[in-house]
Protein backbone atom coordinates (compact mmCIF):
# COMPACT_ATOMS: atom_id res chain seq x y z
CA UNK A 1 0.00 0.00 0.00
CA UNK A 2 1.01 3.81 -0.97
CA UNK A 3 0.58 6.99 1.48
CA UNK A 4 -2.05 7.60 -0.81
CA UNK A 5 -3.95 4.41 -0.27
CA UNK A 6 -3.36 4.87 3.89
CA UNK A 7 -4.55 7.94 3.71
CA UNK A 8 -7.73 6.88 1.39
CA UNK A 9 -8.72 4.15 4.04
CA UNK A 10 -7.71 5.70 7.24
CA UNK A 11 -10.39 8.45 5.98
CA UNK A 12 -13.18 5.66 5.68
CA UNK A 13 -12.48 4.27 9.17
CA UNK A 14 -12.49 7.97 10.43
CA UNK A 15 -15.96 7.96 8.77
CA UNK A 16 -16.79 4.69 10.58
CA UNK A 17 -15.68 6.70 13.55
CA UNK A 18 -17.81 9.66 13.44
CA UNK A 19 -21.02 6.88 13.32
CA UNK A 20 -19.87 5.48 16.27
CA UNK A 21 -19.78 9.02 17.78
CA UNK A 22 -23.30 9.31 16.95
CA UNK A 23 -24.33 6.78 18.57
CA UNK A 24 -22.89 7.91 21.65
CA UNK A 25 -19.89 5.31 21.88
CA UNK A 26 -16.18 6.33 21.32
CA UNK A 27 -15.55 7.10 17.89
CA UNK A 28 -12.80 4.18 16.60
CA UNK A 29 -13.78 3.25 13.22
CA UNK A 30 -11.89 0.63 11.55
CA UNK A 31 -11.96 -0.90 7.94
CA UNK A 32 -10.19 -3.89 6.64
CA UNK A 33 -8.73 -4.17 3.04
CA UNK A 34 -7.48 -7.40 1.37
CA UNK A 35 -4.63 -7.61 -0.86
CA UNK A 36 -5.96 -5.99 -4.06
CA UNK A 37 -7.39 -2.55 -2.26
CA UNK A 38 -10.87 -3.66 -1.87
CA UNK A 39 -12.62 -3.01 1.50
CA UNK A 40 -13.90 -6.70 2.65
CA UNK A 41 -15.10 -5.59 6.37
CA UNK A 42 -15.70 -2.60 8.67
CA UNK A 43 -16.57 -2.02 11.84
CA UNK A 44 -16.94 1.05 14.44
CA UNK A 45 -17.22 0.64 18.49
CA UNK A 46 -20.93 -0.42 19.22
CA UNK A 47 -20.19 -1.32 23.17
CA UNK A 48 -22.77 1.25 24.26
CA UNK A 49 -25.22 -0.19 21.09
CA UNK A 50 -24.87 -3.57 21.92
CA UNK A 51 -24.10 -3.77 25.69
CA UNK A 52 -20.62 -5.56 24.52
CA UNK A 53 -17.75 -5.10 26.17
CA UNK A 54 -16.18 -7.17 23.14
CA UNK A 55 -17.84 -4.62 20.48
CA UNK A 56 -14.34 -2.88 19.48
CA UNK A 57 -14.50 -1.31 16.23
CA UNK A 58 -11.38 -3.63 14.97
CA UNK A 59 -13.42 -7.08 16.33
CA UNK A 60 -16.37 -6.03 14.33
CA UNK A 61 -14.22 -5.30 11.31
CA UNK A 62 -12.11 -8.94 11.72
CA UNK A 63 -15.61 -10.03 11.92
CA UNK A 64 -17.36 -8.30 8.59
CA UNK A 65 -14.26 -9.38 6.81
CA UNK A 66 -14.14 -13.04 7.75
CA UNK A 67 -17.56 -13.17 6.63
CA UNK A 68 -17.07 -11.44 3.86
CA UNK A 69 -13.94 -13.57 2.56
CA UNK A 70 -15.90 -17.11 3.66
CA UNK A 71 -12.50 -17.34 6.02
CA UNK A 72 -11.02 -16.13 9.43
CA UNK A 73 -7.81 -16.17 8.13
CA UNK A 74 -7.30 -13.10 6.76
CA UNK A 75 -3.82 -13.20 5.53
CA UNK A 76 -2.57 -10.84 2.86
CA UNK A 77 -5.45 -8.12 4.47
CA UNK A 78 -4.88 -4.95 6.16
CA UNK A 79 -6.44 -2.96 8.77
CA UNK A 80 -7.18 0.31 9.49
CA UNK A 81 -8.22 1.68 12.66
CA UNK A 82 -8.69 4.83 13.78
CA UNK A 83 -6.96 4.57 17.36
CA UNK A 84 -4.11 2.10 18.16
CA UNK A 85 -5.21 -1.55 19.36
CA UNK A 86 -6.08 -2.97 22.73
CA UNK A 87 -4.45 -5.98 23.71
CA UNK A 88 -7.92 -7.57 23.14
CA UNK A 89 -7.99 -6.02 19.90
CA UNK A 90 -4.27 -6.58 18.94
CA UNK A 91 -4.57 -10.21 19.61
CA UNK A 92 -7.65 -10.85 17.46
CA UNK A 93 -5.33 -9.06 14.72
CA UNK A 94 -2.59 -11.87 15.84
CA UNK A 95 -4.96 -14.91 15.92
CA UNK A 96 -6.98 -13.77 12.01
CA UNK A 97 -3.32 -13.59 10.42
CA UNK A 98 -3.48 -9.82 9.47
CA UNK A 99 -0.36 -8.77 7.64
CA UNK A 100 -0.64 -5.09 8.44
CA UNK A 101 -2.39 -2.81 11.31
CA UNK A 102 -2.27 0.70 10.34
CA UNK A 103 -3.60 3.50 13.05
CA UNK A 104 -4.18 7.00 13.74
CA UNK A 105 -4.03 8.23 17.12
CA UNK A 106 -1.77 6.46 19.32
CA UNK A 107 -3.23 5.28 22.24
CA UNK A 108 -0.67 5.60 25.72
CA UNK A 109 -2.84 3.51 27.90
CA UNK A 110 -4.06 0.58 26.33
CA UNK A 111 -2.04 0.60 22.73
CA UNK A 112 -0.85 -3.01 21.96
CA UNK A 113 0.52 -2.01 19.06
CA UNK A 114 3.90 -0.22 20.26
CA UNK A 115 2.74 2.20 22.79
CA UNK A 116 2.40 0.37 25.69
CA UNK A 117 2.63 -3.08 24.64
CA UNK A 118 3.49 -4.60 21.58
CA UNK A 119 1.22 -7.78 20.91
CA UNK A 120 1.04 -7.92 17.27
CA UNK A 121 4.82 -7.92 16.95
CA UNK A 122 5.87 -10.43 20.04
CA UNK A 123 7.95 -12.95 18.33
CA UNK A 124 6.61 -15.59 21.27
CA UNK A 125 3.43 -15.31 19.50
CA UNK A 126 2.79 -17.63 16.15
CA UNK A 127 2.01 -14.46 13.89
CA UNK A 128 3.62 -11.06 13.89
CA UNK A 129 2.28 -8.27 11.77
CA UNK A 130 3.53 -4.90 10.06
CA UNK A 131 2.73 -1.87 12.01
CA UNK A 132 2.64 1.82 10.58
CA UNK A 133 1.37 4.23 12.78
CA UNK A 134 0.39 8.08 13.02
CA UNK A 135 -1.68 7.97 9.76
CA UNK A 136 -4.32 11.08 10.11
CA UNK A 137 -3.58 10.86 13.80
CA UNK A 138 -4.70 14.66 14.43
CA UNK A 139 -7.94 13.98 12.80
CA UNK A 140 -7.83 10.87 14.37
CA UNK A 141 -6.81 12.71 18.19
CA UNK A 142 -9.51 15.02 17.60
CA UNK A 143 -12.16 12.87 16.99
CA UNK A 144 -11.74 11.56 20.65
CA UNK A 145 -10.82 14.88 22.31
CA UNK A 146 -13.82 16.76 21.18
CA UNK A 147 -16.16 13.64 22.17
CA UNK A 148 -14.70 13.31 25.57
CA UNK A 149 -14.68 17.30 25.94
CA UNK A 150 -18.98 16.72 25.49
CA UNK A 151 -19.09 14.46 27.78
CA UNK A 152 -17.61 16.67 30.64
Amino acid sequence: MTPTDDYRFMQLALDHARTAATYGDVPVGAVVVDDTHTVVGFGFNRREQDNDPTAHAEVLALRDAAQTTGNWRLSGCTLYVTLEPCVMCAGALVLARIDTVVFGADDAKAGACGALYDIVRDPALNHQLAVRRGVCATEANLLLVDFFAERR
